[in-house]
């Protein structure tokens, strides 16, 4: 079972086209593209950490006929855009607003992580080596050694493995906080 991190998929959101308009010319090629995206890398053995913005201005019936659509086990950091109509879906355990969890790599070395939609400077764990994940800014945000945007404008439409997490960490530079944390400056 592999464990996948995504954020900001907007299902049924009209307005988000005026960002991705580019990629998409309507809603529903978006969502169809998103929902293979998902499916193309997530089997029904996984397990995906959705960190908000799941869907947006669409009908309760859109949302559940998307949900019922991908793959995995689904849970949900509570986004900006999260009404009801998302978060009472089946997900596998009720929605938050942010989570701490402890995931081991394909080595099997443990790697802390924070949860939230929306990017910290600062976090829970940030000092003892805690990675943050988070959506919200839609790929705008540069990723850090220990910060990055999952969401699907960073990861080309789709979910995010930790493993490739972790690489492009490994090639990002520090924030300030980071260089303090780890007393480089």
């Amino acid at each position: 079972m592999a464990i996948f991190f995504t954020a900001d998929t907007h299902f049924g959101d009209p307005h988000i086209l005026r960002q991705r308009r580019a990629r998409f010319d309507t809603v529903e090629a978006h969502d169809e593209a998103l929902v293979a995206g998902w499916n193309a890398v997530v089997g029904p053995g996984d397990s995906v950490w959705h960190l908000g913005d799941f869907a947006a201005h669409a009908s309760r019936a859109h949302c559940a006929a998307i949900f019922a659509r991908l793959n995995g086990t689904k849970r949900l950091i509570r986004g900006n855009h999260d009404s009801n109509r998302v978060l009472d879906l089946p997900w596998a355990e009720p929605p938050v607003d942010s989570a701490r969890l402890s995931i081991p790599d394909a080595e099997g070395r443990e790697h802390r992580l924070f949860l939230s939609h929306y990017a910290h400077r600062a976090w829970p764990g940030l000092w003892r080596e805690t990675r943050h994940l988070y959506g919200h800014s839609h790929g705008w945000l540069a990723d850090t050694t220990r910060s990055c945007d999952v969401g699907v404008d960073a990861w080309d439409d789709r979910p995010a493995a930790l493993e490739a997490i972790l690489a492009r960490q490994a090639a990002a530079g520090h924030a300030p906080e980071e260089l303090a944390a780890h007393g480089l400056r």
